[in-house]
């Protein structure tokens, strides 16, 4: 059976937002989901593991980042984070849209990352570099901080937590992109201290309007504007425990 058949759903969906993936590009997301649901049986990855909702609700979902990112001037290589990564989303998906970026995927979690090696070894995916530790601390880390022109965060933490863990990676004049879902005004609402303090500017909350998405999924996004003030993140645990809140 021809692949583009196999991967109807991600096709169909990702020309919905102009995206108009090859026969490679959807191998590689065919091979992706089998690696996923084959590791999944060892360790916690995901508990979607249905054909058409991984590609609809991780593949897809993860490719809606495309909608909020900056132009790229000419001859300029985009250098991406995903922090908390997981199984390697919203990154791997769109890496494999964009090959030519410059890809940090962060995970806390070391069993994961095993997953992760394997995972781009497999997809033969060149320029992704995986790292293993919690944001607090790789965000203090001279390598990362302030070093991405697209920092990239998905269901990992409320936003008020979530922007004191992944601005700080973020350089002045990039962008973060925190893929959310639900009703959020109000946690968008709390975050905006936090957003000040770390160097944001709320650019916009946009919405997601596709019908295979129907779970009403937003990207928040976020300008960086200043320089983080150094103290920032605090010691591991303290950004969830006690969020700077509006």
């Amino acid at each position: 059976m021809s692949i583009l058949v196999h991967m109807k759903k991600l096709r169909d969906g990702a020309q919905k937002l102009g995206l108009h993936l090859t026969p490679e590009q959807l191998e590689q997301f065919e091979i992706y989901y089998r690696e996923l649901v084959d590791w999944n049986e060892r360790m916690n990855l995901t508990s979607v593991t249905d054909y058409e909702e991984v590609q609809v609700k991780h593949f897809l979902d993860s490719l809606t980042v495309i909608t909020a990112i900056k132009p790229l001037n000419k001859g300029q290589r985009l250098s991406v984070i995903d922090v908390g990564t997981g199984a390697g989303l919203p990154g791997i998906p769109l890496t494999i849209l964009l090959p030519d970026i410059k890809l940090v995927l962060l995970e806390a979690t070391a069993r994961k990352t095993k997953f992760l090696h394997h995972v781009v070894d497999r997809l033969g995916l060149d320029n992704v570099e995986i790292a293993v530790g919690r944001a607090e601390e790789a965000a203090h880390d001279l390598k990362y901080r302030e070093k991405f022109d697209l920092v990239l965060s998905r269901a990992v933490a409320p936003l008020p937590a979530l922007v004191e863990l992944t601005l700080p990676f973020c350089a002045v004049g990039g962008r973060f992109i925190a893929q959310k879902k639900g009703n959020i005004e109000r946690e968008v609402e709390r975050s905006q201290k936090a957003i000040d303090i770390l160097g944001g500017s709320l650019r916009e909350v946009k919405s997601i309007e596709l019908e295979e998405l129907y779970d009403k999924r937003c990207l928040v996004v976020i300008d960086k504007i200043r320089p983080a003030p150094a103290e920032y993140p605090r010691r591991p645990g303290i950004p969830a425990k006690r969020p700077i809140v509006s």
